[in-house]
C-alpha cells in the first residue's frame, strides 16, 4: 500500500508495530487486541515457536522447551553469532531473532498487505564505547529485515522517534528533552519541536544533542535480584573456613534475562552440588539447585520484575518465589530498591548533565521533559529528572508506544 508507512520498535521488554498514513499514526494490535507484544520467544522442544504472552504462558504452564527474553541484548554481544540448544536441536540466536521479527511482520502484513519499506528503531548506542560492535548490531537488524522482504530499510534513534510522537501534540515551538528509559538502554535527545517545525523535510538542524547509555529496566531487575533475592539462594554466602564466598557468576547469570538459559546444563548442576559441600549454609545452595533443576530462572526474574513495578505505587512489595526456591518470599522496600540501583541512576543523571552540555544549554532552557519507555514511570527516576531540570514541565505519553508511532511518522517523512 503506497500510502501506508511502517515502523517497528523492537524493544528489550516489549515491541510494537506502527503505521502512518497522510494524516495520522497509530499502533497495530498484535496479540489479543493488545498493541504491545512482549519480546519473548518460547521454542518448544519438538514443536514450533510461540511469541509474546503466548510464549510466557507456555513457559509458566511447563511446556517442554526454552523461553528466551531480552532478545535485543544479544545484538550487542557475541551471543548473536552463537547457537543455543533447544531439545535435541541447535538454533542460532540470529534465527530466534528472525523468527520473532517474522512473527511481527506476518501480523503487520495480515492487516495491511505486504509493504516494501520499513523504519526500525535503535538505541543511540547498542554498546557503550564500541562503534564497531554498534555497527554490527545495526547490520544484523538490517539483514533480518531484508531477509523478510523489505527492499528499503532505514533506522531512527528511539529518542528522536519519541520526539516526533510528542511533537504531534505540541502547540508551540519549544526545546524538549526526551528521556527514553527502556528495558536495555536509556536514551536522551534534545530536540526543537513545534507545529511549523514538523512540516520541514529535513529535521537535522532541530536535533541539538543525542546520547545514550546501556542502562535500562533489566539492569534495575538484575540489581534488585542480587540485592534482595539471590542472597536467599547463596549469593555472596561464605564458604567453610572463612576462605571466601560462593562464586558469583552463576548468580549473575540467574539475574540476567538473556543469560538464564546458560545455567540449564549438567556441568552447572554438578558444580552446584560440589559447592554445596563448601557452603557454611548448604540449605541456601539447595534453593539455588532447586531453581536450576526446575528451570525456574525466568519465573524468578518475572517475580522480581513484578515487585519492581509494584514499588511504583507502594512503599513495599513481596517477591512471591517460595514455590520456586523452597525459601522465603522476601519483602523489598522502595528505599532498598533505590539503594540497589544507585549506580545506574547516577549514570543517568550524569548523562542528562552531559547532553545539556553537548547542546550548549542550561537546564532552564528546556521547556518540557518528555519521559517515555517502560521504566520511566519509576518514582525515583521522576525525582531525578525533576531535580536536574526543576523548571521544566514533565510530560508523559504512551510509555510503550511513543517510539513506535514516531518511527511510522519517520517512515512517512523518509519514504513518502
Amino acid at each position: 500500500m503506497a500510502d501506508l508507512f511502517c515502523g517497528i520498535d523492537f524493544g528489550t521488554s516489549n515491541s510494537t508495530v506502527a503505521l502512518a498514513d497522510r494524516s495520522r499514526a497509530w499502533l497495530l494490535p498484535l496479540e489479543a487486541g493488545e498493541v504491545t507484544l512482549p519480546s519473548a520467544v518460547f521454542w518448544e522442544a519438538d514443536g514450533p515457536p510461540s511469541f509474546g504472552r503466548a510464549a510466557v504462558t507456555a513457559y509458566v504452564e511447563g511446556v517442554e522447551g526454552r523461553l528466551m527474553r531480552a532478545l535485543k541484548s544479544t545484538l550487542s554481544s557475541s551471543l548473536i553469532d552463537e547457537r543455543t540448544a533447544i531439545g535435541n536441536k541447535s538454533v542460532s540466536f540470529k534465527a530466534v531473532l528472525t523468527a520473532f521479527f517474522r512473527h511481527l511482520v506476518t501480523l503487520q502484513a495480515a492487516q495491511t498487505g505486504p509493504l516494501a519499506s520499513i523504519i526500525l528503531g535503535r538505541p543511540v548506542h547498542f554498546v557503550d564505547g564500541d562503534p564497531a560492535a554498534d555497527a554490527r548490531a545495526q547490520a544484523a537488524l538490517e539483514q533480518i529485515a531484508r531477509s523478510l522482504g523489505f527492499a528499503h530499510v532505514g533506522f531512527q534513534f528511539e529518542p528522536i522517534a519519541a520526539a516526533l510522537h510528542y511533537e504531534q501534540s505540541a502547540s508551540a515551538e519549544e526545546l524538549v528533552l526526551i528521556v527514553d528509559i527502556g528495558g536495555g538502554t536509556s536514551d536522551f535527545s534534545i530536540v526543537r519541536v513545534g507545529p511549523e517545525r514538523a512540516k520541514a523535510a529535513d529535521r537535522g538542524a532541530d536535533i541539538l544533542a543525542n546520547d545514550g547509555i546501556r542502562v535500562g529496566g533489566t539492569d534495575f531487575d538484575r540489581l534488585l535480584s542480587l540485592a534482595q533475592l539471590l542472597p536467599h539462594l547463596g549469593y555472596l554466602a561464605p564458604t567453610k573456613g572463612g576462605l571466601g564466598t560462593m562464586p558469583r557468576h552463576y548468580y549473575l547469570d540467574l539475574a540476567s534475562w538473556h543469560r538464564i538459559n546458560f545455567l540449564y546444563n549438567q556441568r552447572v548442576a554438578a558444580d552446584l552440588k560440589a559447592l554445596r559441600l563448601e557452603a557454611v549454609r548448604p540449605e541456601l545452595i539447595d534453593r539455588m539447585m532447586k531453581v536450576v533443576a526446575g528451570r525456574h530462572g525466568h519465573a524468578l526474574a518475572m517475580a522480581v520484575e513484578t515487585a519492581k513495578i509494584a514499588l511504583s505505587d507502594a512503599p513495599a512489595a513481596r517477591m512471591l518465589v517460595s514455590d520456586l526456591t523452597g525459601g522465603p518470599n522476601p519483602v523489598v522496600r522502595r528505599e532498598g530498591f533505590e539503594t540497589a540501583v544507585d549506580a545506574p541512576l547516577q549514570r543517568i543523571a550524569d548523562t542528562i548533565a552531559a547532553i545539556l552540555q553537548q547542546a550548549g544549554l542550561t537546564p532552564e532552557r528546556i521547556g518540557t521533559v518528555f519521559m517515555t519507555g517502560g521504566s520511566s514511570g519509576l518514582p525515583v527516576l521522576r525525582t531525578l529528572v525533576a531535580a536536574a531540570l526543576p523548571q521544566a514541565r514533565i510530560a508523559t505519553g504512551d510509555m510503550l508506544g511513543s517510539v513506535g508511532t514516531g518511527l511510522a511518522l519517520e517512515a512517512r517523512r523518509r519514504f513518502g
